[in-house]
């Protein structure tokens, strides 16, 4: 169904809000928000946070005009903000993937708790029996492994919802 004339998503028009006021006071967009789980792995995303940017002031910047990366603090819970100093380089990567350019070039872990009401609400047990095999059915010839393992938590999530 294609959109109508003159109607736009919410989502678009709370981006378009929420976006300027992130940028200002805190460096960062809702795309990027959005996408820490991806960013961050299966090793960071249910303790980390990205909390700001901190950009370099005009009067930092080299003479010719050249780019300087930022600082992107990070909201880390306990103990593996130990485990995630060690990672600063890969995640660094990741990041500077996503934006497509290297915007971050250090990352400052703070201590805190960090909360998740919401992102990952319960972990799914794994099917059994005939709604295995039929999930499993279903996922035959896809060889994209990203795809695979979201298509499988998908189905584990719609064969395992309880019907009223």
């Amino acid at each position: 169904m294609a959109p109508r004339k003159g109607v736009t998503q919410i989502a678009e028009i709370a981006n378009g809000i929420i976006d300027p006021v992130l940028a200002r006071r805190a460096g960062i967009n809702t795309a990027l928000l959005g996408s820490w789980d991806e960013i961050a792995g299966d090793s960071f995303a249910d303790c980390t946070r990205p909390e700001k940017i901190t950009w370099p002031r005009r009067g930092d910047l080299p003479e010719e005009g050249g780019h300087r990366p930022g600082v992107l603090t990070i909201a880390c819970e306990g103990a593996r903000a130990l485990f995630l100093s060690h990672a600063q380089g890969e995640l660094i990567a990741r990041i500077n993937g996503f934006f497509g350019y290297p915007a971050i070039g250090q990352i400052r872990i703070v201590q805190k708790p960090v909360s998740n009401a919401g992102r990952h609400p319960r972990r799914l047990r794994k099917l059994e029996g005939e709604k295995a095999r039929r999930l499993e059915g279903m996922m035959e010839g896809i060889e994209n492994e990203n795809l695979r393992r979201a298509i499988e938590r998908l189905g584990t999530g719609v064969f395992s919802a309880k019907r009223k």
